[in-house]
Protein backbone atom coordinates (compact mmCIF):
# COMPACT_ATOMS: atom_id res chain seq x y z
CA UNK A 1 0.00 0.00 0.00
CA UNK A 2 3.04 2.32 -0.08
CA UNK A 3 3.63 2.33 -3.81
CA UNK A 4 4.29 6.07 -3.85
CA UNK A 5 5.70 6.52 -0.39
CA UNK A 6 8.59 4.22 -1.16
CA UNK A 7 9.81 6.63 -3.81
CA UNK A 8 11.59 9.75 -2.54
CA UNK A 9 11.74 12.64 -4.95
CA UNK A 10 8.51 11.40 -6.54
CA UNK A 11 7.97 12.81 -10.01
CA UNK A 12 4.74 12.66 -12.07
CA UNK A 13 6.13 10.55 -14.97
CA UNK A 14 7.32 7.90 -12.52
CA UNK A 15 3.87 7.59 -10.95
CA UNK A 16 2.72 5.33 -13.69
CA UNK A 17 5.53 2.86 -12.97
CA UNK A 18 4.13 1.78 -9.60
CA UNK A 19 2.67 -1.71 -9.42
CA UNK A 20 -0.90 -0.52 -9.17
CA UNK A 21 -0.63 2.10 -11.92
CA UNK A 22 1.38 -0.10 -14.23
CA UNK A 23 -0.94 -3.09 -13.97
CA UNK A 24 -4.07 -1.01 -14.36
CA UNK A 25 -2.66 0.86 -17.31
CA UNK A 26 -1.73 -2.32 -19.18
CA UNK A 27 -4.83 -4.38 -18.60
CA UNK A 28 -7.74 -3.02 -16.64
CA UNK A 29 -9.41 -6.42 -16.58
CA UNK A 30 -6.42 -7.89 -14.79
CA UNK A 31 -6.72 -5.64 -11.78
CA UNK A 32 -8.87 -5.89 -8.74
CA UNK A 33 -11.60 -3.31 -8.15
CA UNK A 34 -9.40 -1.91 -5.40
CA UNK A 35 -6.53 -1.35 -7.84
CA UNK A 36 -8.84 0.13 -10.43
CA UNK A 37 -10.23 2.62 -7.97
CA UNK A 38 -6.73 3.48 -6.82
CA UNK A 39 -5.53 4.09 -10.35
CA UNK A 40 -8.43 6.05 -11.75
CA UNK A 41 -9.31 8.18 -8.73
CA UNK A 42 -5.68 9.06 -8.04
CA UNK A 43 -5.04 9.88 -11.67
CA UNK A 44 -8.21 11.99 -11.78
CA UNK A 45 -7.17 13.95 -8.72
CA UNK A 46 -3.63 14.32 -10.04
CA UNK A 47 -4.87 15.95 -13.23
CA UNK A 48 -7.36 18.26 -11.57
CA UNK A 49 -5.28 19.36 -8.61
CA UNK A 50 -2.51 21.15 -10.53
CA UNK A 51 -0.18 18.15 -10.77
CA UNK A 52 0.84 18.57 -7.15
CA UNK A 53 3.02 15.54 -6.52
CA UNK A 54 2.85 15.78 -2.74
CA UNK A 55 -0.93 15.82 -2.83
CA UNK A 56 -1.04 12.84 -5.16
CA UNK A 57 1.34 10.93 -2.93
CA UNK A 58 -0.79 11.42 0.16
CA UNK A 59 -4.09 10.85 -1.62
CA UNK A 60 -2.76 7.55 -2.97
CA UNK A 61 -1.85 6.36 0.49
CA UNK A 62 -5.14 7.49 2.01
CA UNK A 63 -7.21 5.93 -0.72
CA UNK A 64 -5.41 2.58 -0.62
CA UNK A 65 -6.07 2.47 3.12
CA UNK A 66 -9.72 3.29 2.57
CA UNK A 67 -10.23 0.57 -0.03
CA UNK A 68 -8.44 -2.03 2.09
CA UNK A 69 -11.62 -2.05 4.14
CA UNK A 70 -14.03 -4.82 3.23
CA UNK A 71 -15.33 -3.85 -0.19
CA UNK A 72 -18.72 -4.85 -1.55
CA UNK A 73 -20.80 -3.27 -4.22
CA UNK A 74 -23.30 -1.78 -1.75
CA UNK A 75 -20.65 0.07 0.23
CA UNK A 76 -18.41 1.34 -2.57
CA UNK A 77 -20.18 4.68 -2.81
CA UNK A 78 -19.94 5.13 0.96
CA UNK A 79 -16.20 4.42 0.95
CA UNK A 80 -15.63 6.71 -1.99
CA UNK A 81 -17.56 9.43 -0.17
CA UNK A 82 -15.34 8.97 2.90
CA UNK A 83 -12.28 9.17 0.71
CA UNK A 84 -13.40 12.43 -0.87
CA UNK A 85 -14.06 13.95 2.54
CA UNK A 86 -10.56 12.99 3.66
CA UNK A 87 -9.13 14.31 0.41
CA UNK A 88 -10.86 17.66 0.79
CA UNK A 89 -9.50 17.98 4.31
CA UNK A 90 -6.02 17.09 3.12
CA UNK A 91 -6.10 19.64 0.33
CA UNK A 92 -7.38 22.38 2.64
CA UNK A 93 -4.46 21.73 4.96
CA UNK A 94 -1.82 22.29 2.29
CA UNK A 95 0.63 24.90 3.58
CA UNK A 96 0.16 28.29 1.93
CA UNK A 97 2.86 30.78 1.03
CA UNK A 98 2.86 33.51 3.69
CA UNK A 99 1.58 36.79 2.26
CA UNK A 100 4.21 39.39 1.46
CA UNK A 101 4.94 41.82 4.28
CA UNK A 102 3.57 45.35 3.70
CA UNK A 103 6.19 48.10 3.75
CA UNK A 104 5.76 51.78 4.48
CA UNK A 105 8.33 54.30 3.30
CA UNK A 106 9.79 56.24 6.23
CA UNK A 107 8.96 59.84 5.32
CA UNK A 108 11.62 62.34 6.47
CA UNK A 109 10.42 65.23 8.55
CA UNK A 110 9.08 68.17 6.51
CA UNK A 111 8.76 66.02 3.38
CA UNK A 112 5.38 65.80 1.63
CA UNK A 113 3.29 62.85 2.77
CA UNK A 114 1.41 62.18 -0.47
CA UNK A 115 3.30 59.29 -1.99
CA UNK A 116 3.01 58.23 -5.61
CA UNK A 117 2.48 54.47 -5.33
CA UNK A 118 0.04 52.71 -7.68
CA UNK A 119 -2.70 50.63 -6.09
CA UNK A 120 -1.81 47.57 -8.15
CA UNK A 121 1.77 47.51 -6.88
CA UNK A 122 1.87 48.17 -3.14
CA UNK A 123 5.26 48.07 -1.47
CA UNK A 124 6.25 44.87 0.32
CA UNK A 125 9.45 43.86 2.05
CA UNK A 126 9.81 40.85 -0.20
CA UNK A 127 8.98 42.75 -3.38
CA UNK A 128 11.54 45.42 -2.58
CA UNK A 129 14.22 42.83 -1.89
CA UNK A 130 13.49 41.07 -5.16
CA UNK A 131 13.64 44.42 -6.91
CA UNK A 132 17.04 45.14 -5.40
CA UNK A 133 18.42 41.88 -6.80
CA UNK A 134 16.94 42.61 -10.22
CA UNK A 135 18.16 46.22 -10.21
CA UNK A 136 21.76 45.05 -9.96
CA UNK A 137 21.46 41.94 -12.15
CA UNK A 138 23.23 42.30 -15.50
CA UNK A 139 21.20 39.37 -16.82
CA UNK A 140 18.24 41.72 -16.97
CA UNK A 141 19.47 42.73 -20.43
CA UNK A 142 18.96 39.15 -21.60
CA UNK A 143 22.62 38.37 -22.20
CA UNK A 144 24.07 35.17 -20.75
CA UNK A 145 27.63 35.46 -21.96
CA UNK A 146 30.71 36.86 -20.23
CA UNK A 147 31.62 39.88 -22.37
CA UNK A 148 31.27 42.88 -20.01
CA UNK A 149 30.53 45.20 -22.92
CA UNK A 150 27.36 43.19 -23.62
CA UNK A 151 26.13 43.25 -20.02
CA UNK A 152 23.94 45.92 -18.51
CA UNK A 153 21.82 46.36 -15.40
CA UNK A 154 19.90 49.32 -14.04
CA UNK A 155 22.89 49.99 -11.81
CA UNK A 156 25.19 50.32 -14.82
CA UNK A 157 23.93 53.86 -15.35
CA UNK A 158 22.45 54.51 -11.91
CA UNK A 159 25.31 54.27 -9.42
CA UNK A 160 24.47 54.59 -5.73
CA UNK A 161 27.60 56.59 -4.84
CA UNK A 162 26.62 59.06 -7.59
CA UNK A 163 23.10 59.64 -6.31
CA UNK A 164 21.93 56.77 -8.51
CA UNK A 165 23.09 58.89 -11.43
CA UNK A 166 25.74 58.01 -14.02
CA UNK A 167 28.48 60.21 -12.52
CA UNK A 168 31.68 61.48 -14.09
CA UNK A 169 33.71 58.63 -12.61
CA UNK A 170 31.73 55.80 -14.20
CA UNK A 171 34.19 53.32 -15.78
CA UNK A 172 31.63 52.43 -18.46
CA UNK A 173 30.92 56.07 -19.33
CA UNK A 174 33.98 58.10 -18.28
CA UNK A 175 32.64 61.40 -19.62
CA UNK A 176 29.14 60.87 -18.22
CA UNK A 177 27.70 60.31 -21.70
CA UNK A 178 25.66 57.14 -21.68
CA UNK A 179 24.84 54.84 -24.58
CA UNK A 180 22.99 51.58 -25.00
CA UNK A 181 24.08 48.07 -25.87
CA UNK A 182 23.30 48.86 -29.49
CA UNK A 183 25.79 51.71 -29.36
CA UNK A 184 23.02 54.31 -29.69
CA UNK A 185 23.56 57.37 -27.45
CA UNK A 186 21.01 58.07 -24.73
CA UNK A 187 18.92 61.11 -25.78
CA UNK A 188 19.23 62.85 -22.42
CA UNK A 189 21.60 62.96 -19.52
CA UNK A 190 20.79 60.30 -16.94
CA UNK A 191 18.56 61.49 -14.10
CA UNK A 192 19.15 60.36 -10.50
CA UNK A 193 16.77 57.77 -9.06
CA UNK A 194 16.06 59.50 -5.79
CA UNK A 195 12.87 60.55 -3.96
CA UNK A 196 10.75 59.44 -6.93
CA UNK A 197 7.94 58.32 -4.63
CA UNK A 198 7.25 62.02 -4.01
CA UNK A 199 7.07 62.93 -7.69
CA UNK A 200 3.56 63.33 -9.12
CA UNK A 201 4.58 65.35 -12.17
CA UNK A 202 5.86 62.49 -14.33
CA UNK A 203 9.26 60.98 -15.08
CA UNK A 204 12.08 61.83 -17.48
CA UNK A 205 13.42 65.29 -18.25
CA UNK A 206 10.26 66.14 -20.17
CA UNK A 207 7.68 64.41 -17.95
CA UNK A 208 6.66 62.02 -20.72
CA UNK A 209 5.86 59.21 -18.28
CA UNK A 210 2.70 60.38 -16.58
CA UNK A 211 -0.78 59.07 -15.83
CA UNK A 212 -2.19 61.45 -18.44
CA UNK A 213 -0.13 59.93 -21.27
CA UNK A 214 -2.51 58.51 -23.91
CA UNK A 215 -0.12 55.59 -24.36
CA UNK A 216 -0.99 53.11 -21.58
CA UNK A 217 2.58 51.77 -21.68
CA UNK A 218 4.10 55.14 -20.79
CA UNK A 219 2.41 56.10 -17.55
CA UNK A 220 4.19 54.64 -14.55
CA UNK A 221 7.58 53.87 -13.12
CA UNK A 222 6.84 50.24 -13.93
CA UNK A 223 6.62 51.28 -17.59
CA UNK A 224 10.00 53.01 -17.31
CA UNK A 225 11.54 49.68 -16.29
CA UNK A 226 10.23 47.96 -19.41
CA UNK A 227 11.27 50.87 -21.62
CA UNK A 228 14.81 50.56 -20.27
CA UNK A 229 14.91 46.88 -21.21
CA UNK A 230 13.76 47.32 -24.79
CA UNK A 231 15.19 50.75 -25.74
CA UNK A 232 18.12 50.54 -28.22
CA UNK A 233 19.88 53.33 -26.30
CA UNK A 234 19.65 51.24 -23.13
CA UNK A 235 19.51 47.43 -22.84
CA UNK A 236 18.33 46.87 -26.43
CA UNK A 237 16.63 43.63 -25.44
CA UNK A 238 13.17 42.06 -25.29
CA UNK A 239 10.96 40.99 -22.38
CA UNK A 240 11.30 37.37 -23.47
CA UNK A 241 15.10 37.47 -23.46
CA UNK A 242 15.19 39.21 -20.10
CA UNK A 243 12.85 36.69 -18.47
CA UNK A 244 14.68 33.73 -19.98
CA UNK A 245 18.02 34.99 -18.70
CA UNK A 246 16.65 35.59 -15.21
CA UNK A 247 15.24 32.08 -15.10
CA UNK A 248 18.76 30.70 -15.37
CA UNK A 249 19.58 32.05 -11.92
CA UNK A 250 18.47 29.53 -9.25
CA UNK A 251 17.94 32.22 -6.62
CA UNK A 252 14.95 33.80 -8.33
CA UNK A 253 12.15 31.21 -8.00
CA UNK A 254 12.21 31.52 -4.22
CA UNK A 255 12.51 35.33 -4.33
CA UNK A 256 9.57 35.61 -6.73
CA UNK A 257 7.53 33.20 -4.62
CA UNK A 258 8.12 35.25 -1.48
CA UNK A 259 7.24 38.47 -3.29
CA UNK A 260 4.28 37.34 -5.41
CA UNK A 261 3.09 34.01 -4.03
CA UNK A 262 4.37 31.68 -6.76
CA UNK A 263 7.69 30.98 -8.44
CA UNK A 264 6.54 32.31 -11.80
CA UNK A 265 8.96 34.76 -13.38
CA UNK A 266 7.37 37.13 -15.88
CA UNK A 267 8.06 40.62 -17.14
CA UNK A 268 5.18 42.26 -15.26
CA UNK A 269 6.53 40.98 -11.95
CA UNK A 270 10.02 42.12 -12.92
CA UNK A 271 8.70 45.61 -13.63
CA UNK A 272 6.77 45.77 -10.38
CA UNK A 273 9.63 44.56 -8.21
CA UNK A 274 12.21 46.97 -9.64
CA UNK A 275 9.74 49.85 -9.36
CA UNK A 276 9.12 48.96 -5.72
CA UNK A 277 12.83 49.06 -4.97
CA UNK A 278 13.33 52.40 -6.73
CA UNK A 279 10.47 53.97 -4.76
CA UNK A 280 12.29 53.20 -1.52
CA UNK A 281 15.35 55.24 -2.59
CA UNK A 282 14.63 58.14 -0.26
CA UNK A 283 17.28 60.71 0.59
CA UNK A 284 16.41 62.82 3.63
CA UNK A 285 19.33 62.90 6.05
CA UNK A 286 21.77 65.48 4.74
CA UNK A 287 23.39 68.08 6.96
CA UNK A 288 20.71 70.52 5.87
CA UNK A 289 17.99 68.07 6.96
CA UNK A 290 19.62 67.78 10.35
CA UNK A 291 19.78 71.59 10.48
CA UNK A 292 16.03 71.78 9.83
CA UNK A 293 15.43 69.25 12.60
CA UNK A 294 17.56 71.25 15.01
CA UNK A 295 20.19 68.52 15.27
CA UNK A 296 23.10 70.38 13.68
CA UNK A 297 24.14 73.92 12.88
CA UNK A 298 25.29 75.35 9.58
CA UNK A 299 28.61 77.14 9.42
CA UNK A 300 28.64 80.88 8.74
CA UNK A 301 29.58 80.27 5.09
CA UNK A 302 26.87 77.63 4.66
CA UNK A 303 24.29 79.96 6.18
CA UNK A 304 25.30 82.79 3.86
CA UNK A 305 24.99 80.40 0.95
CA UNK A 306 21.55 79.35 2.15
CA UNK A 307 20.43 82.99 2.20
CA UNK A 308 21.76 83.50 -1.33
CA UNK A 309 19.99 80.36 -2.49
CA UNK A 310 16.59 81.38 -1.09
CA UNK A 311 16.40 85.09 -1.96
CA UNK A 312 15.64 86.87 -5.21
CA UNK A 313 18.31 89.42 -4.35
CA UNK A 314 20.83 86.61 -4.15
CA UNK A 315 21.14 83.62 -6.48
CA UNK A 316 17.35 83.19 -6.78
CA UNK A 317 17.47 79.39 -6.92
CA UNK A 318 14.51 78.57 -4.73
CA UNK A 319 11.68 79.20 -7.17
CA UNK A 320 12.53 76.08 -9.15
CA UNK A 321 14.58 74.11 -6.66
CA UNK A 322 12.86 74.68 -3.33
CA UNK A 323 14.40 75.31 0.06
CA UNK A 324 13.42 74.90 3.70
CA UNK A 325 9.74 74.99 2.70
CA UNK A 326 10.34 72.40 -0.01
CA UNK A 327 13.14 70.10 1.15
CA UNK A 328 12.83 67.94 -1.97
CA UNK A 329 14.85 70.76 -3.57
CA UNK A 330 12.76 70.58 -6.71
CA UNK A 331 9.24 71.41 -7.73
CA UNK A 332 9.49 68.56 -10.26
CA UNK A 333 8.12 71.06 -12.80
CA UNK A 334 9.53 72.15 -16.14
CA UNK A 335 11.28 75.38 -17.07
CA UNK A 336 13.12 76.99 -19.92
CA UNK A 337 16.09 78.12 -17.85
CA UNK A 338 17.70 80.35 -20.49
CA UNK A 339 20.23 77.68 -21.38
CA UNK A 340 20.07 78.36 -25.11
CA UNK A 341 18.40 80.31 -27.91
CA UNK A 342 18.41 77.33 -30.28
CA UNK A 343 15.64 74.83 -29.66
CA UNK A 344 16.39 71.79 -31.73
CA UNK A 345 15.90 69.28 -28.93
CA UNK A 346 13.16 66.90 -30.01
CA UNK A 347 12.36 65.72 -26.51
CA UNK A 348 11.73 68.91 -24.54
CA UNK A 349 8.55 69.54 -22.58
CA UNK A 350 6.93 70.96 -25.71
CA UNK A 351 7.20 67.52 -27.34
CA UNK A 352 4.82 66.26 -24.65
CA UNK A 353 2.39 69.16 -24.19
CA UNK A 354 2.51 70.89 -27.61
CA UNK A 355 2.24 74.12 -25.64
CA UNK A 356 4.54 76.76 -27.14
CA UNK A 357 5.35 78.03 -23.65
CA UNK A 358 7.14 74.72 -23.05
CA UNK A 359 9.61 75.10 -25.92
CA UNK A 360 13.09 74.41 -24.57
CA UNK A 361 11.73 73.54 -21.13
CA UNK A 362 13.02 70.64 -19.05
CA UNK A 363 12.52 69.39 -15.52
CA UNK A 364 14.21 71.19 -12.65
CA UNK A 365 16.12 68.26 -11.10
CA UNK A 366 16.48 67.93 -7.38
CA UNK A 367 19.63 69.49 -5.97
CA UNK A 368 19.93 66.85 -3.28
CA UNK A 369 23.34 65.20 -3.58
CA UNK A 370 24.02 67.60 -6.43
CA UNK A 371 27.75 67.62 -5.69
CA UNK A 372 28.03 63.95 -6.78
CA UNK A 373 25.51 64.09 -9.64
CA UNK A 374 27.60 65.52 -12.49
CA UNK A 375 27.26 65.99 -15.40
CA UNK A 376 24.55 68.65 -15.27
CA UNK A 377 21.63 69.84 -17.42
CA UNK A 378 19.43 67.67 -19.66
CA UNK A 379 22.24 67.27 -22.17
CA UNK A 380 25.06 66.90 -19.63
CA UNK A 381 26.91 69.90 -21.07
CA UNK A 382 28.37 71.00 -17.74
CA UNK A 383 30.88 68.57 -16.29
CA UNK A 384 31.49 70.35 -12.98
CA UNK A 385 29.39 72.24 -10.47
CA UNK A 386 31.54 75.31 -11.10
CA UNK A 387 30.55 75.31 -14.78
CA UNK A 388 26.87 75.03 -13.87
CA UNK A 389 27.07 77.85 -11.32
CA UNK A 390 28.97 80.09 -13.70
CA UNK A 391 26.20 79.68 -16.27
CA UNK A 392 23.59 80.89 -13.79
CA UNK A 393 25.88 83.67 -12.62
CA UNK A 394 26.52 85.35 -15.97
CA UNK A 395 25.58 83.04 -18.85
CA UNK A 396 21.78 83.27 -19.17
CA UNK A 397 20.52 83.62 -22.75
CA UNK A 398 17.31 85.45 -23.50
CA UNK A 399 14.56 84.01 -25.70
CA UNK A 400 10.79 84.46 -25.82
CA UNK A 401 10.44 81.08 -24.15
CA UNK A 402 12.43 81.74 -20.98
CA UNK A 403 10.32 80.95 -17.94
CA UNK A 404 8.97 84.00 -16.04
CA UNK A 405 10.56 82.75 -12.80
CA UNK A 406 14.02 83.34 -14.29
CA UNK A 407 14.16 86.78 -12.71
CA UNK A 408 17.84 87.30 -13.50
CA UNK A 409 17.36 87.03 -17.27
CA UNK A 410 17.27 90.77 -17.87
CA UNK A 411 20.80 91.19 -16.56
CA UNK A 412 22.05 87.89 -17.92
CA UNK A 413 22.68 86.20 -14.57
CA UNK A 414 22.95 86.61 -10.81
CA UNK A 415 26.40 88.26 -10.95
CA UNK A 416 27.49 87.02 -7.54
CA UNK A 417 30.97 87.87 -6.34
CA UNK A 418 33.59 85.12 -6.01
CA UNK A 419 33.13 84.98 -2.20
CA UNK A 420 29.38 84.68 -2.67
CA UNK A 421 29.86 81.90 -5.20
CA UNK A 422 32.06 80.10 -2.70
CA UNK A 423 29.37 80.46 -0.01
CA UNK A 424 26.73 79.12 -2.39
CA UNK A 425 28.86 76.05 -3.05
CA UNK A 426 29.31 75.52 0.68
CA UNK A 427 25.54 75.47 1.06
CA UNK A 428 25.13 72.99 -1.79
CA UNK A 429 27.55 70.69 0.00
CA UNK A 430 25.08 70.52 2.92
CA UNK A 431 22.60 68.78 0.62
CA UNK A 432 24.83 65.70 0.34
CA UNK A 433 23.29 62.73 2.15
CA UNK A 434 26.18 60.35 2.86
CA UNK A 435 23.88 57.86 4.53
CA UNK A 436 21.83 57.56 1.34
CA UNK A 437 24.92 57.19 -0.83
CA UNK A 438 26.23 54.28 1.24
CA UNK A 439 23.09 52.66 2.67
CA UNK A 440 23.56 48.86 2.37
CA UNK A 441 19.81 48.44 1.87
CA UNK A 442 20.23 50.18 -1.46
CA UNK A 443 23.48 48.47 -2.42
CA UNK A 444 24.18 45.41 -4.54
CA UNK A 445 23.07 42.21 -2.76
Amino acid sequence: MHHFAEREGFEPPEACTSTVFKTAAIDHSATSPRQKYTYFVSLFLYVFFLNDDNILLRLQVIYENVILLKMNTKKNIFYLFCFLILSSFLLSCEPEVPPATPYSIPIPRYFPTNLHIPKDNPLTVEGIELGRHLFYDERLCGYLGSNPDSMMSCATCHVQANNFDVGMNNPRFPDGKTFGLSGAPTPHNTMPLMNLAFNHEGYFWNGLIHESNPNPQQRTLEDVVLMGIIAPHEMNSTPERAVYALKQNPKYPDLFKKAFGTEEINIVRVQKAIAQFIRTLVSGNSKFDRFLRGEEQLTAAEMRGFVLFTTEEGADCFHCHGGSGNPLFTTNLFYNNALSTVFDALLDRYSVTKNSQDIGAFRAPSLRNIMVSAPYMHDGRFKTIDEALEFYNFGLQYSPYVHPLMHKIEQGGAFLTPPQMADLKEFLHTLTDDEFLTNPKFSKP
